[in-house]
């Protein structure tokens, strides 16, 4: 598989050998090599990496331009798709690449994330990213609807490429091997809770535990206990349900302020 460490040429090299790889041609095909490769069959987890690495260097193109380069994009893709291989059930009913994209994506967002970290988030990044938070709940209600990139960054005094970086990094946080508690007393990963998930459902997963991470973790560190109740009602980070602050006032006793 390719290395970046071998150069543009190899690359080039790489993108035209790719092409001669055979594609899968049925879901009988895929779900006997993704079963022989559970049991440990090398050839057959090959097979099913290299018949979807033309999916992989399609898919991280739309990363370019934020620190890492094609060629970079499609080695940490790649890592993603082993991953995807190693983990995935085809007795769950989802397609291979359906789940393989997952982890794709999470792989390249975590090492977007560092390089972010790296270039162009200060050292005091996450008190930035609580002060984030508190300006964009401030704006929803004082505009009555989400924020833009540009008003965030005019209130935080910031350029518009930190709060976009600074948003890359908290959605990003999501580990697909955390723990996730479930309603059935049940704990799994998320990537294992995800095998049984279908459809749209599965980017808003994501999203959500995303979201619910970071909020979570910002406000344990910087706030007190009085404004963490009234953030996780605010977030519906408890029950789910999204409040507005006079509902919040109403149940806590306290004002719109």
């Amino acid at each position: 598989m390719f290395s970046t460490s071998r150069g543009l040429d190899s690359f080039d090299q790489y993108l035209q050998d790719v092409e001669k790889y055979p594609l899968i041609q049925n879901a009988a095909e895929e779900r006997a090599l993704a079963h022989a490769a559970r049991t440990g069959d090398k050839e057959a987890a090959e097979r099913l990496v290299t018949a979807n690495l033309r999916f992989v260097i399609s898919y991280v193109k739309k990363y370019q331009g934020r620190g890492l380069g094609l060629a970079e994009l499609v080695c940490i893709g790649n890592e993603g798709l082993l991953k995807a291989v190693k983990k995935f059930d085809p007795d769950k009913g989802v397609k291979f690449i359906s789940y393989a994209v997952w982890w794709i994506r999470q792989t390249v967002l975590q090492a977007l994330a560092e390089q972010t970290r790296s270039v162009r988030i200060p050292l005091n990044q996450n008190s930035n990213l609580a002060r984030l938070s508190r300006i964009d709940i401030a704006l929803r209600q004082q505009l009555g609807r989400s924020p833009t990139i540009q008003e965030l960054a005019r209130e935080m005094e910031e350029p518009v490429e930190t709060i976009r970086a600074l948003r890359r990094v908290a959605a990003s946080e999501l580990s697909l091997d955390a723990p996730v508690d479930r309603s059935d007393g049940n704990s799994a990963s998320f990537g294992e809770r995800f095998s049984a998930t279908t459809g749209a459902d599965i980017e808003e997963d994501v999203e959500s535990m995303a979201r619910r991470n970071f909020l979570e973790s910002m406000f344990d560190t910087y706030l007190t206990d009085r404004e963490r109740k009234i953030l996780y009602l605010y977030y519906g980070l408890d029950d789910g349900e999204e409040r507005t602050l006079e509902e919040i006032g109403a149940l806590l006793g306290v004002t719109r302020e």
